[in-house]
Parts: C-alpha cells; sequence; structure tokens
C-alpha cells in the first residue's frame, strides 16, 4: 500500500506539534510548581510577621501554611489537566501519557470497553449457619472496637501528653504528620488488598480523588489540632453531632430532602452538646481549657468532614468504583498533598528529629497508623456482611467507650449536667437509628403491597 507524500508530511506535521505541545506543556507545569512554592514561601513569611507562632491562635498560621503546602500540587496538576483536555495530551504514548490517562480517566488503557467492566468474584453461596453469623459479628465489632478505641487513646497522648527526655519535657506539634503517617499507612492496606483480591476495572479519574482528598485531610488536620484546645470527650461528642453539617451540606450540595424525626434528633443532638460543654467547663488539659480556638477548629473539621461523605457519595454514584478503590485513591491524593505540605515546612525534618529523642513516639506513631487503617478495612467488611445499621450501632457503642476509657485514663472531669449531655446525645443518635430502620421497613412493604396488586 503506497502512501502519499502529503500523508507523511501531514504525519509529520502532527508528531512536530505533539512534541511541541508535550515541551511546551511540561515546562508550563513545571513553571507553575515553582511559582506556586515561591510565592507560597513569600506568604509564609509575610503571615509570620502578624500572627505569633507561639501564642494560642498559631493553628491559623499552622493552616495557611498547609493550604500553601497543597496548593504547590494542586495548581501544577490543575494547568496539566487543563492542558491535556484543551489539547488532547492523552492520546500520546509513553509512560508518562498512560499515567495522565489514568489520572483523567482512572485507567492505563485508551478505551475501555463496557465489557471490560466484569462483575465481582460472586462469594460462597452457601448459607451461613447462626454461629458462623454470630461469630463473623464479633469478630467485626472486636475488630471495630479494638483499632478505633486504641486509635483514640494514642491520638489523645500524642497530641495531649509531654514526652521526656532526660531532664528535657516537651510536647509534639506537628499535626500534619500524624495525618501524612495515617494515609500512607492506609493506602499501603488498600493497594495489597486490591492486588491480592479481585476488583471491578477502575474508573474514576484520580484528580476526583482530590477535592475530598484535601477535605479529608483537613479534617483531620483540624481534629488533631483542636485536642491542644478542648478536650477528648469533648471532640468525640462533636463527632457525634456531625450528622447537622451533614444534612446541611447535602441541602446545599444536592438539595437533599430530610424527614422530621431527622431534624428532631439533629436539634437534641445540638441540646445534648450545649449541656455537655457547659457540664465540662472546668475539665482542663495541662494548661488550656475549651476554648474559641478549639470550637473553630471543631466546626472546621465537621464542615469539611461532612464535605468529604457528600464529595465520595457523588463519586460512587457517578463512576461506581468499590470502597477500597476509593480508599486507595484517596489515601494515594493525601499523601501526595501532606508530603509536599510537610516539605514545604519542614516537617520531616522536626518530626524525625523528635522522634530520634523520644523512640517510644515512634511505636505511637505507628500504632496510630495501623489501627486507623485496620480500622477501615473492618468499616467496608461490617457494611458489606451486616449493612450500615449494625456498623452505626458499633461505632456508636464505640463512642461511647472512648469518653469512658479516656475520662478514665486521663482524668477528664464531668458533672452531672456533662453526663445528662452525653446521655441525649448517644439517646438521639439512636432514636435516629430506629426511625430510620421502621421508615425502611414501611417503605419496603408499601413496595411489596404495590407489587402484590400488580
Amino acid at each position: 500500500m503506497k502512501v502519499s507524500s502529503f500523508t507523511v508530511a501531514a504525519r509529520g506535521e502532527r508528531s512536530l506539534r505533539a512534541g511541541g505541545t508535550e515541551t511546551g506543556g511540561s515546562a508550563l507545569v513545571v513553571t507553575t510548581g515553582i511559582a506556586t512554592w515561591v510565592v507560597s514561601l513569600i506568604i509564609s513569611n509575610a503571615v509570620k510577621v502578624i500572627i505569633d507562632e507561639n501564642g494560642e491562635t498559631a493553628w491559623i498560621l499552622r493552616f495557611i501554611f498547609t493550604i500553601l503546602g497543597y496548593a504547590t500540587v494542586f495548581l501544577p496538576c490543575y494547568v496539566l489537566i487543563h492542558l491535556s483536555q484543551r489539547h488532547n495530551l492523552h492520546t500520546l504514548g509513553g509512560c508518562q501519557w498512560r499515567l495522565l490517562r489514568l489520572i483523567l480517566t482512572g485507567t492505563t488503557s485508551e478505551v475501555v470497553a463496557e465489557a471490560d467492566i466484569s462483575p465481582a468474584r460472586p462469594s460462597n453461596t452457601n448459607v451461613q449457619t447462626l454461629y458462623q453469623k454470630a461469630l463473623s459479628l464479633f469478630y467485626c465489632c472486636a475488630g471495630l472496637q479494638v483499632s478505633y478505641l486504641l486509635w483514640g487513646i494514642l491520638q489523645e497522648k500524642i497530641m495531649t501528653r509531654e514526652y521526656t527526655d532526660g531532664d528535657k519535657i516537651e510536647r509534639f506539634t506537628d499535626s500534619q504528620f500524624l495525618v501524612f503517617v495515617n494515609r500512607i499507612l492506609a493506602f499501603l492496606f488498600s493497594g495489597i488488598y486490591l492486588l491480592l483480591t479481585h476488583q471491578n476495572v477502575h474508573r474514576t479519574p484520580l484528580y476526583k480523588y482530590s477535592f475530598c482528598s484535601v477535605s479529608n485531610t483537613l479534617s483531620s488536620w483540624c481534629q488533631y489540632e483542636a485536642l491542644k484546645f478542648v478536650s477528648f470527650p469533648t471532640q468525640v461528642l462533636a463527632k457525634s453531632a456531625k450528622v447537622i453539617p451533614v444534612m446541611l451540606m447535602g441541602k446545599l450540595v444536592s438539595q437533599a430532602q430530610y424527614k422530621n424525626y431527622e431534624y428532631t434528633t439533629a436539634v437534641l443532638i445540638s441540646v445534648g452538646m450545649t449541656a455537655f460543654l457547659l457540664g465540662s467547663g472546668g475539665d482542663k488539659k495541662g494548661n488550656n481549657v475549651t476554648t474559641v480556638s478549639g470550637a473553630v477548629l471543631l466546626c472546621g473539621y465537621l464542615i469539611f468532614d461532612s464535605f468529604t461523605a457528600n464529595w465520595q457519595s457523588a463519586l460512587f454514584k457517578e463512576h461506581k468504583p468499590s470502597s477500597v478503590q476509593m480508599m486507595c485513591g484517596v489515601n494515594l491524593m493525601s499523601c501526595l498533598f501532606t508530603s509536599a505540605s510537610l516539605i514545604q515546612q519542614g516537617g520531616f525534618f522536626y518530626s524525625l528529629s523528635f522522634a530520634t529523642r523520644h523512640p517510644i513516639f515512634i511505636m505511637d506513631c505507628l500504632l496510630t497508623a495501623i489501627s486507623s487503617a485496620s480500622g477501615q478495612l473492618f468499616i467496608f467488611a461490617t457494611i458489606s456482611k451486616f449493612g450500615p445499621v449494625v456498623f452505626t450501632i458499633i461505632m456508636t457503642v464505640r463512642q461511647g467507650l472512648s469518653i469512658l476509657l479516656s475520662c478514665l485514663l486521663y482524668q477528664h472531669h464531668l458533672s452531672s449536667l456533662g453526663i445528662l449531655g452525653v446521655f441525649i446525645v448517644f439517646l438521639a443518635i439512636f432514636l435516629r437509628m430506629y426511625y430510620a430502620q421502621q421508615h425502611r421497613k414501611r417503605k419496603l412493604e408499601a413496595s411489596e403491597i404495590s407489587d402484590s396488586k400488580v
């Protein structure tokens, strides 16, 4: 088959254009990254002049540094995605363009046929005995309780207790490093799980994970920072109250509609939280009491966490990744964001030097990360085997045990009003679960009646 000179010339011209676009695009991405890094350093130094690094509002300074660190990854990625979509760079070959396709489409293949999306291998169809179900439930319940109770105790120890090195006594202050350690181990756990099990073809663009990744890391950062100002029981109850911002975010993001019992229980949770805060006003953590800074950080945690939940829900509906694929993708992006921020702030050097002075800190960090990552896997196992209602009951019990353990181990004081507030919050949670179950049952019965009439 003869090829005309015009065809050869056209192919050559396209190759030159692609090569020029590739070179120019790479240069622009690198320039954006360097420019963002320089600007973030200038802003950081300017903010240090305004805010005292050792004052109570120093968390604002650390928050700004964290956001700027994330921007050094986010902005170059945005430029790369914009260029690739504009110039259709993801049709080019080579390893780097396979990576680009993974970022843009969620797969390294240029075309993924619908037939390639095979369902997961069917599980064992044999009906489990009552003993096997009870044993499986005990296994999931014990795994969740041990993982998250240990995680909560170590989290409070690292952020609120002092480490001694001879005559020198100091506290660890870099919340970002703890987030990084948790995320990288969770990424490894989920990645190994994906390699060892059969999964559907991944079709979620990696860049879409970045939005909930940023909100997820910021919610964890706020959670760790809040422990410098509020007690651990206060933080646990604030997590119980996250249903309120989740409902508000659902209204804003997806115009969700809620039942009357959902609004009623949300009000009860608010009343219980208010009673608890009033009843624990005399509770001290070292030299810190519950402050405005702590309340702002807890609000930040609730807002970021509720955005994460709603964004992940939208990804599940649009691209249908498995839960472990979601866990792996989000934690991968979180590792990139947190590592960039730590490098920029010198967080790695500070944390590693602290670890060399206090070797027990290394064990605390590893146990925290292992318990967090294993807890996420137990979450997926529990929900898949027993459903969200059983999982919610287990985690609600865990929250109550966390408060009890924290009060026993770290001598937090609770007055009668504070105990009443805790009771109201957990009562509202159980009422919410009960009415949700009844609503689902009525809905199922109504659908069965309509089907029988047909």
